[in-house]
């Protein structure tokens, strides 16, 4: 994908600026040199995961041979630069690659825990010693590595940990003490990025320590409900010698070092749900062309084209917001170097700006992977339940996605919190975009009318979509300023309202640019759609904010909200129940998803 230079978007300016179709990256614009990628990746899982997914899921430890295999053909070293042994290629492709890699069971998360929070915080944060050291190994699979940040008692409040480290007398080595937890890879890691506070500091500071230094032990596997085929144990240090030189960054940098790492993180876990789904869509399509009761295939069925179609359309809609995100980090990234940043400083920063959306990919996509997998349970029935049959595991392997790399509800919380702060610090205008909101309502209704275009009508919706969290969120801040942090039920209404906002408007403006380079006839199913999707957004966003308002208003201004939310969502529909059957009937026919 080449980089264009324009007006790069700020993160979370979406919600007042406008984007146009022309202006965002959709994953039929990769170039020949990814698709190649893409490729090699999907035939290494082809080859080396499928035919051994019951293999690793009995034994963790297999998956280091495999991600040994992924190092030798490049897969492990995607986004890290050719001078540290990777390919060097840029933030959209490595979320390709984790798109392809999700349809891995265990393994995806084993290669994500590797090639994401294991080795992006020596890329971006180690010394040119460090990276030079540690990176080439990790990029070869010669070396794997793992995160060890959780504790027992320091889960989302990661700076409650208490794991410590103290300098020796002689200055050269810290000695680190304490209890990790969760810690994917741990079975079989030579390289443990670790978190600890020194003496009485406040914040953490992070380490790379080396298995050989010594003083580590581990757990047995931890008997997990899904992603059995991962390693997961809890680590033990006990004074673990390791040099001073082996400190990541400065002292007490390490919680943002976790918050950054992390906010990477989700939106490559966004990415890396849509091979699952892909293929859970497309085993579910075919077991129901097959399925016969009453003497036709279930496929026939109204009730189960519902399933298939909505499956379909919320993975394309959610692939939609993913690389719509990549694009913008990507754009962010070169915008911040030819300023004068590093690269690694100027992806950090990059990825930094984006973290709301970030935060919101990462929701929207664990969640529909869950659903994706319980309509697939459901379209198998009893068979469905069986562990011969591949729902089973992927239903478990999926529940994950919902509570690693940030819960959904700590998410949530945070894409709304960042948001407000953005606006407070100046960076971004909310303030009088919401006065102007609230002018309106004062006022007669707008008798403005859709274009002419193809998604006139959502167009217009959407604006006032828009407009409806705005209102919203600017009348809790008004009302409950500082309080406003505490009412965690408010916040996760105007975060689905602003999560459905974003991958609806997405979605329009990907099946909008992919019209313009196909034509209308060829991309009738993605604009079906684009308005089975939007017509679910809609829905949300109005119940949401009706959950919100009614939550800090009564009285006269919880009917003028009200009113104003009625206004704000007003849309006519199209019949979605023809649009879906037509959708599923052509995944019937295309075996799978087709998209």
């Amino acid at each position: 994908m080449e980089i264009m230079s324009k007006n790069v978007i700020k993160g979370g300016e979406f919600l007042i600026r406008e984007t146009l179709a022309q202006d965002i990256f959709i994953r039929e614009e990769f170039t020949e040199e990814q698709n190649m990628m893409a490729k090699a990746c999907q035939d290494f899982l082809e080859h080396e995961i499928y035919p051994n997914v019951l293999k690793i899921d009995g034994d963790p430890m297999l998956s280091e041979k495999y991600l040994e295999k992924a190092g030798e053909m490049g897969l492990l070293g995607v986004s890290i630069p050719e001078v540290y042994g990777g390919l060097g290629m840029n933030f959209v492709t490595s979320l390709l690659i984790a798109d392809i890699i999700g349809s891995a069971g265990s393994f995806s998360t084993t290669y994500g825990a590797h090639t994401g929070i294991g080795m992006l915080p020596i890329l971006y944060y180690g010394t040119e010693e460090q990276k030079l050291k540690y990176l080439p190994k990790l990029s070869a699979g010669e070396w794997k590595t793992c995160y060890c940040l959780t504790e027992p008692f320091a889960g989302s409040d990661a700076n409650a940990g208490k794991t410590r480290a103290v300098l020796t007398e002689d200055g050269l080595h810290y000695k680190i003490t304490g209890q990790k937890m969760w810690i994917t890879n741990s079975g079989f890691a030579d390289i443990f990025i670790v978190f600890a506070k020194i003496e009485d500091d406040k914040k953490l500071t992070a380490f790379i320590v080396e298995k050989s230094f010594g003083g580590i032990t581990l757990n047995p596997e931890e008997h997990k409900l899904g992603i059995k085929g991962s390693s997961t144990r809890q680590v033990f240090f006990n004074e673990c010698m390791v040099p001073v030189e082996n400190m990541l960054s400065t002292r007490e940098n390490g919680f943002k070092i976790a918050v950054n790492i992390l906010n990477i993180g989700r939106i490559k876990l966004a990415a890396g749900v849509l091979g699952g789904c892909k293929l859970v869509t497309t085993y579910a399509t075919k077991y129901a062309s097959e399925r016969i009761q009453f003497n036709v295939p279930i496929a026939s069925f109204g009730a189960i084209k519902h399933k298939l179609a909505e499956m379909a359309t919320r993975i394309y809609a959610t692939e939609s917001a993913n690389y719509r995100a990549g694009q913008d980090i990507d754009l962010a990234i070169e915008a911040l170097k030819l300023k004068g940043l590093s690269e690694s400083e100027a992806k950090l920063k990059g990825t930094e700006q984006f973290s709301v959306e970030c935060a919101m990919t990462k929701v929207h996509s664990s969640e529909v992977l869950g659903y994706v997998t319980d309509e697939g349970v459901q379209i198998y029935g009893g068979m469905g339940y069986s562990a011969d049959a591949p729902m089973e595991r992927a239903y478990r392997d999926a529940r994950i996605a919902r509570i690693y790399e940030g819960t959904n509800e700590i998410n949530r919380l945070l894409a709304v919190d960042m948001l407000i702060k953005k606006a407070l610090k100046g960076e971004l205008d909310l303030i009088a975009p919401a006065m102007k909101v609230g002018q309106e309502l004062m006022g007669p209704p707008s008798m403005e009318t859709p274009d002419s275009g193809l998604f006139g009508p959502e167009k217009l919706a959407l604006k006032n979509m828009k407009k409806a969290g705005l209102m919203i969120a600017g009348k809790a801040l008004q009302d409950l300023q500082q309080k406003l942090e505490n009412e965690q039920e408010i916040l996760m209404n105007l975060a689905d309202m602003l999560i459905e906002a974003y991958v609806a408007e997405s979605t329009i403006l990907r099946t909008e640019k992919l019209v313009g380079l196909r034509g209308e006839a060829a991309c009738r199913q993605q604009i079906n759609m684009a308005k089975v999707y939007f017509n679910h957004a809609l829905d949300i966003v109005e119940r949401s904010g009706r959950n919100a308002i009614i939550s800090f208003t009564t009285g006269d201004v919880q009917k003028m909200l009200l009113m104003g939310l009625k206004r704000f969502t007003k849309y006519t529909p199209a019949n979605v129940k023809e649009l879906r059957r037509e959708i599923a009937d052509s995944m019937v026919q295309g075996e799978g998803y087709i998209f």
